[in-house]
């Protein structure tokens, strides 16, 4: 999947030549010329948006006002570009959200690296940091929380990681390997039982809950997260 870049530069020249760079880097590019078209086409886009280059001297809303407006709702990774380098204007650019800062003139190579070590920084950040939702089960991986419709369930660290793991791969059947190796570890050299022990204490916490039959047995292969009457649950 490609990624997507909103690029926000009022000088055409350097907006064409940014766009055939990052395009010919195999980004997707969104090219805007003020301030105003950046918060249009954010809205319009911001799910598919994965970073924003954006620059500080803009007609109408500048670059600063632009990243306060989005930094309100949203988290996307943002490198400022300013002709002005001045320390004040670096400081308030970082202090106001923006993940990175960049003087004009630059060199091309000096922008994509700094664009892949932010893509890269954001990739561990959404891993780290992450909701799941399957039917009534949420899990939020920052707060380490559990909710089954709207109340909370109490899990070990254990029984917490054995559960994320199937609601990172909802309706997918894994096998015992496949959970010993994502929750124990693949030099785990113990007994492969000890997924049936966890997956049985698992359920005994959710028995209360709307989300008692989700997790199921698959005959002969091993578990899946699931729809409560789905066939060859037990």
């Amino acid at each position: 999947m490609k990624v997507t870049i909103l690029l926000v530069e009022d000088e055409e020249g350097l907006r064409t030549l940014l766009s055939a760079e990052l395009a010919f880097e195999d980004y997707t590019v969104i090219p805007c010329a003020s301030g105003e078209d950046a918060l249009t086409q954010f809205a319009a886009h911001q799910q598919e948006i994965s970073l924003i280059i954006l620059d500080w001297m803009l007609p109408g809303i500048d670059g600063l006002g632009v990243l306060r407006k989005i930094r309100r709702h949203y988290d996307v990774p943002v490198i400022m570009m300013t002709a002005r380098d001045y320390v004040g204007d670096k400081v308030s650019g970082l202090d106001a959200g923006a993940d990175d800062y960049i003087t004009k003139p630059f060199d091309t190579e000096e922008l994509l690296a700094r664009i892949r070590v932010i893509l890269r920084r954001n990739v561990v950040k959404n891993i780290n940091d992450k909701k799941f939702h399957v039917g009534p089960l949420a899990l939020d991986t920052k707060t380490r929380q559990v909710f089954a419709a709207d109340a909370e369930i109490q899990l070990t660290q254990r029984e917490f990681d054995l559960l994320l793991t199937f609601m990172q791969h909802p309706g997918e059947v894994l096998t015992r390997d496949d959970l010993l190796d994502a929750v124990w570890g693949t030099n785990f050299d113990g007994q492969v039982n000890i997924v049936d022990v966890y997956v049985r204490y698992l359920r005994n916490k959710l028995k209360e809950s709307v989300a008692s039959q989700m997790i199921q047995t698959i005959r002969g292969v091993g578990y899946k997260l699931g729809a409560a009457d789905e066939e060859n649950a037990l």
